[in-house]
């Protein structure tokens, strides 16, 4: 007679699989809760406290810990020694084991969690029996997901005393599936745990969940799927829900997760006009149909075939205005679906908590051959007192405002960058160029006439002063920049001599 041990938190299809291994001719051996529903089935069950001859104990901390059950589970069958001192002990092998484990990642996601109950949830003897039947997976079955119950009766019932081969390739397929299993619990522990320090530690655990395997990835020779965080977040893309359109693609999501991450920036009404990762036009005002005619406007060329994100819903009148435009996916907390609904092509994502601030403690994380890259996400709020003149011009009344939707606005863009900006509306943008004066060069080319007394603002500091005399030349009146150059006088002196006003941020934002 085989045995199998049967102690689950997530009781799903438990009384099916008792019964079908009753069936089967199985002992079923089992704990606690998941003891008491077999019953309840009219399923016999032998409790593991009669195995080891010790009952469970601190309030069910310590249940399946001991030697008699780990021994069963780790003996190899063709070891003689091992076999040996199962009978001398008069231990008998475990041939399967169903375990999943307590629901610490439901646990921590309640609103208002202790500490102490987050560690009560925390499973000690499910890994251990997890980890021990999937380390012995030549002779011990493993189910940690009740999915795998009814294929497991399956092939059950496919083998015969000749299909060893079946049994194997099935053990083995759960060993995997185990310890995958087991290392997502550890993970979401042990990043729960870490969150308070603060500290980046000497060893990275990543815990995510599949979204959707994608039809390819950047190019179509490349495969992809979506992950998201283990413990999502309200207000990140993947929480976001398709009314229309076709399946999201790699390209896609990058470019709307960008958008969604200018425009979570923005506390008044406003809409982003995204392209290839850069923002291509960006519009703040008093209403969200107005934020969406800056946003066109600033590049009514480059929108096309984009992504547009906006911070508030869409009314009718902006939808009808929208309606002209070919657009590839659309973002919005809620939206007119009446009208939208005619663009078929166009991907229409609500997302109701996209305006939400930005949850403190989210690493960025970027692939490099061999490796990953970790590090803050760049969530530093301007501070208009840290601000410093620097010239002998000042700027004008209301300047401060415009310089904080300025610098929110090229803090997203490609490196090296510029931008061009007219009260609240983009004019002009300079993304990603190897040297700093081509891209103030597409800025103001980009801009035309509107580069007269806009605003430059770049992400990083000016190395010479031919910015600034280009600047001049196209009738910028104020750059914005984070000044720390070692010829940061050349600029000065530069602005002072062309009647423009500078001011120096402090911060850099870099974005490669």
């Amino acid at each position: 007679m085989r045995r199998a041990l049967l102690s689950v938190s997530d009781k799903t299809g438990l009384p099916e699989l008792g019964k079908a291994l009753v069936e089967r001719d199985f002992e079923i051996l089992s704990t606690g809760g998941s003891a008491a529903v077999l019953r309840e089935a009219g399923i016999a069950v032998t409790d593991v406290s009669e195995v080891t001859a010790f009952p469970e104990c601190l309030s069910g901390r310590v249940k399946t810990l001991h030697p008699r059950v780990h021994a069963g589970l780790l003996a190899r069958r063709d070891v003689e020694e091992d076999m040996n001192f199962l009978q001398e002990e008069n231990i008998k092998p475990i041939d399967l084991v169903v375990v999943n484990l307590y629901p610490f990642k439901k646990t921590i996601m309640t609103p208002g969690v202790s500490l102490e109950e987050a560690i009560e949830n925390i499973d000690i003897g499910g890994p251990t029996l997890i980890r021990a039947a999937a380390k012995n997976a030549k002779f011990v079955t493993v189910l940690s997901d009740p999915a795998d119950y009814e294929d497991y009766i399956q092939v059950l019932d496919e083998a015969k005393e000749d299909s060893d081969q079946i049994f194997l390739e099935f053990r083995t397929k759960m060993q995997a599936k185990a310890f995958r299993h087991t290392a997502y619990y550890d993970s979401l522990i042990s990043n729960y745990l870490s969150q308070e320090s603060g500290d980046m530690g000497h060893t990275l655990t990543l815990a995510y969940d599949k979204v959707q395997d994608l039809r390819y990835g950047e190019n179509p020779h490349q495969k992809a799927a979506f992950y998201q965080n283990a413990l999502p977040l309200e207000d990140s893309l993947s929480q976001a829900e398709q009314l229309q359109g076709k399946e999201l693609s790699y390209n896609n999501i990058m470019d709307t997760n960008a958008a969604l991450e200018i425009i979570k920036e923005f506390t008044e009404p406003t809409v982003v006009g995204l392209k290839h990762a850069n923002p291509c036009g960006i519009g703040s005002a008093a209403t969200i149909e107005e934020a969406w005619e800056l946003a066109y406007e600033a590049d009514s060329v480059s929108i096309y075939g984009g992504i547009v994100a906006c911070n508030r819903p869409i009314n009718k009148a902006m939808a009808k205005s929208m309606k002209k435009v070919f657009l590839e996916v659309v973002l919005a907390p809620a939206v007119d679906e009446e009208i939208l609904s005619k663009k078929k092509n166009m991907r229409l994502l609500l997302l109701p908590d996209l305006a939400k601030p930005f949850r403190e403690g989210q690493e960025a994380i970027r692939a490099v051959y061999g490796g990953i890259l970790v590090q803050d996400q760049d969530r530093t709020v301007l501070d208009k007192n840290d601000l410093k003149v620097v010239t002998k011009v000042q700027p004008e009344e209301g300047d401060l405002e415009k310089i904080e939707f300025a610098m929110k606005a090229v803090k997203h863009v490609k490196s090296n960058a510029v931008c061009l900006t007219r009260d609240f509306q983009t004019v002009g943008i300079g993304p990603g160029q190897p040297n700093r004066i081509t891209s103030v060069e597409l800025a103001v080319k980009h801009a035309g006439d509107k580069a007269k007394g806009a605003i430059l603002a770049s992400d990083a500091f000016f190395p010479f002063d031919d910015c600034v005399r280009y600047a001049a030349e196209a009738g910028i009146r104020l750059i914005v920049q984070p000044g720390g150059s070692i010829r940061d006088e050349d600029s000065i002196k530069a602005c002072d001599e062309l009647g423009i006003c500078m001011i120096f941020t402090g911060q850099r934002h870099f974005k490669h």
